[in-house]
């Protein structure tokens, strides 16, 4: 029986650190629930101020079902808040609408990692289709001729960009919390103790794209660990 150590060694530490992270966003998510904002501002109240006050009026905002599944539209120039951030006043709830607020500003502002992100989707849109069949048919029928070698490399490029897409995306996220954060001090929708709250969520959440990336990268390795064992 084949051990594929490469996966033992290389990826699981990364996918259990990607589950940690997800449990502890969460978690995070669930506590700070229970800490409601003194001024009674709701997520799509706190998104609103946010866009209003850098001019993108024209941003619409929209409730939708789920838990944490708030984003931005950039197509549709509309933020989604999922059902307990919308009308939550919680200080979780502002820090994730707050969040997706900076997303909208960073596309109003032609912010340079969300462009190159942009530039970057449409093979990492292919390449998250392609990359794993690809690399797959490549290994097991490697042994027929160069041609299913080379059809794994491109597996292994398409992986690769799918990759560069999640790094680009870490600057995007990071600097949009960065964004909520300030914007939430400077118009006062919470107060100092109400923005530790903020804090720990968006920082649990930035976490998931850090695990994600760890789990890409792990993976990427491992593929071409594999495929170059069989050239």
């Amino acid at each position: 029986m084949y051990f594929d150590w490469t996966y033992l060694v290389l990826v699981l530490p990364a996918f259990i650190f990607s589950m940690w992270a997800s449990a502890r966003v969460n978690g995070t998510f669930r506590n700070y629930q229970r800490q409601f904002s003194c001024r009674h501002i709701s997520g799509s109240q706190a998104a609103r101020m946010i866009l209003d006050a850098n001019g993108l009026q024209n941003v619409r905002i929209e409730q939708i079902p789920g838990s944490l599944t708030d984003h931005y539209d950039p197509s549709a120039n509309v933020i989604r808040l999922s059902q307990p951030v919308y009308d939550n006043t919680s200080t979780a709830a502002i820090g994730v609408a707050a969040h997706e607020a900076g997303h909208a500003v960073q596309y109003a502002t032609h912010y340079g990692p969300i462009r190159a992100r942009n530039a970057i989707l449409p093979i990492a849109g292919v390449g998250s289709r392609l990359a794993v069949p690809l690399i797959i048919i490549g290994l097991i029928l490697g042994y027929m001729g160069s041609f299913f070698i080379v059809l794994a490399y491109v597996g292994i490029f398409f992986f690769a960009a799918c990759t560069l897409f999640q790094l680009v995306t870490l600057p995007t996220e990071f600097n949009a919390s960065s964004r909520a954060l300030q914007a939430i001090q400077s118009s006062g929708i919470l107060n100092l103790e109400e923005m530790e709250g903020a804090k720990r969520v968006l920082w649990a959440a930035a976490m998931t794209y850090v695990a994600a990336l760890a789990v890409s990268l792990t993976q990427l390795l491992r593929f071409f660990m594999l495929v170059d064992r069989r050239n």
